[in-house]
């Protein structure tokens, strides 16, 4: 009889819960406008977070500044932190709420080298020369995400709505660090959808590979060792490092003409010797590996193990190497991105101002690109290309095969513009970039409604990840269990550049925007377009 009584009691429970989250559902469209609403009043921190972090400009493992800026904001909010997660210094977990579903938001932090530049200005004008800067546009994605996450925080304490927030940053993206690590680390073991945020021209979602624009790679340092000698003296008695990165790199220059169209591959040389007299017994060279599925892209990885031992075996020397970070290429949720792309529609392109135009088009001719200005139109979501032809590479996707997940591209940023260089830095701390970043805050709100009110879709979203994504490939990583994050990366390069970015922090208490602080006049172009 206890038996059918604890039975019926659950039941009742489950019922009951069950009718209170279909209540809420009715009430979503509502609630949906309520989350815009309750984003547009938070206009100013939006746009204060964006600049903020814009003027810490910390390259990847180094966002010191932005990390406990950006953990500051959520402590005070009432959200939990765990600092330090996977090894990586920089990096953390807040969370805020109890039960399921948890939704997770994820989006990067760190900067690009040698992009400083002036905000609002439409020709190269660094604000300190040779220092890093967001020319990726990556301070405005914590801008879109903790927006969105304080609002929904706001109306899950109001409507009663049971479930849980997360946020994580993405740490040294731009040298694909840190993702396949938290992986490793089991970050997402309790997470129910994934909702990634990454700055664009264009307002837009996407599933499956997508365009078919995305690689994944392994990204591998190798480590020459040689004998010292005299030049000119004895070079006899040295065994250069550097002839073997240079056999190396030859080596691989000669069988690009026989791999597949698909593979992407690009180096560095790290350390090339101390000085000419000197037989180089140390030496270092930094390659990318990219390709579309993982089984290439180990035999890229294999291919330039095997490289490295032969260029050393022909020099006398010896070599060792290190994986600094791997992708696998993303694979984006359909369920999700179909959910996506309807509040996508429905919050709609930002309104552009004359001003905002009169930049995109002035930078647009400076570079020498299509001047056609900012996108005020929203395309509908695309069917994945059939044979992807692979291009960039972001850490997001080992995440991608581990839980459902969409990338969230938000419209913060000129068209038409080459990529990490200062030319996409020009927006970043603008009107463009607070505009873009509302519109994407309000985007990720309702997103994140429709999973924790609807658990059916949370349900679609796994049946599309279990029977479609999953179904005949299977994660594994690159990652061995002796691999660390390469938290020492840039050190160097902040140790010397903080002490110069720290003099043009941003200081809300005194100035409006970081375009008043700079003193600049929004736009400032060389000529009208």
């Amino acid at each position: 009889m206890k038996k059918f009584c604890v039975v019926g009691c659950m039941t009742a429970i489950l019922l009951a819960a069950g009718g209170l989250r279909a209540q809420e559902a009715a009430q979503l469209p509502a609630l949906k406008q309520e989350a815009a609403a309750e984003v547009d009043k938070m206009q100013t921190l939006t746009q204060q977070m964006v600049d903020e972090i814009f003027s810490f400009s910390e390259l990847g493992f180094q966002e010191r500044e932005t990390s406990k800026y950006v953990t500051g904001i959520l402590e005070k909010n009432g959200f939990q932190l765990e600092r330090g997660v996977a090894g990586v210094p920089t990096a953390w977990i807040a969370t805020y709420g109890s039960g399921k579903p948890v939704i997770a938001f994820i989006t990067d932090i760190d900067c690009i080298p040698r992009a400083s530049q002036k905000p609002g200005v439409a020709y190269h004008d660094p604000i300190v020369e040779g220092a890093p800067g967001h020319g990726e546009g990556h301070n405005s994605g914590m801008a879109v995400n903790v927006t969105a996450a304080l609002v929904l925080k706001k109306l899950m304490g109001e409507h009663h709505i049971g479930g849980t927030i997360k946020l994580v940053p993405g740490v040294a993206e731009e040298l694909l660090g840190t993702k396949a690590f938290y992986v490793r680390a089991g970050m997402f073991k309790d997470v129910d959808i994934v909702l990634g945020a990454h700055v664009e021209s264009e307002f837009s979602t996407s599933y499956g590979t997508g365009n078919g624009e995305w690689s994944g790679l392994v990204s591998v340092q190798y480590f020459f060792h040689g004998k010292a000698a005299h030049a000119a003296g004895a070079p006899w008695e040295g065994r250069s490092a550097l002839d073997a990165v240079e056999l190396m790199d030859t080596g691989w220059d000669f069988r690009r003409e026989h791999l597949r169209p698909a593979q992407r591959s690009h180096r560095v040389i790290i350390n090339g010797g101390d000085q000419p007299n000197v037989v180089p017994s140390e030496a270092a060279v930094w390659y990318y590996f990219r390709e579309l599925d993982y089984t290439h892209i180990k035999d890229l990885y294999d291919l330039g193990n095997m490289m490295a031992d032969s260029a050393a075996k022909m020099t006398g020397t010896t070599v060792d190497h290190k994986l600094v970070g791997s992708a696998w290429p993303p694979f984006l949720n359909k369920v999700i991105a179909e959910t996506q792309q309807k509040n996508i529609e429905a919050v709609g392109m930002p309104k552009w101002s004359e001003a905002d135009q009169t930049l995109a088009k002035a930078l647009q001719k400076e570079i020498g690109a299509k001047v056609e200005g900012l996108k005020e139109k929203i395309d509908p979501l695309a069917e994945p290309v059939k044979k992807p032809t692979g291009g960039g590479s972001d850490d997001i996707g080992d995440i991608s095969w581990n839980v459902p997940m969409v990338y969230l591209m938000y419209p913060a940023n000129i068209p038409n513009l080459p990529g990490h260089s200062w030319a996409n830095g020009v927006a970043m701390a603008t009107p463009i970039a607070h505009k873009g970043s509302t519109a994407g805050a309000k985007v990720q709100a309702m997103t994140a409604l429709d999973f924790f009110l609807q658990p059916q879709l949370v349900q679609q979203a796994w049946d599309y990840f279990r029977d479609v994504q999953t179904k005949e490939v299977h994660y594994e990583p690159f990652l061995s269990a002796d691999d660390k994050p390469a938290v020492e990366m840039n050190k160097e390069k902040m140790e010397k550049f903080a002490p110069q970015l720290k003099k043009y922090y941003y200081d809300p208490g005194r100035y409006k925007t970081y375009l008043e602080q700079l003193g600049i006049q929004y736009p400032t172009v060389r000529t009208q377009p």
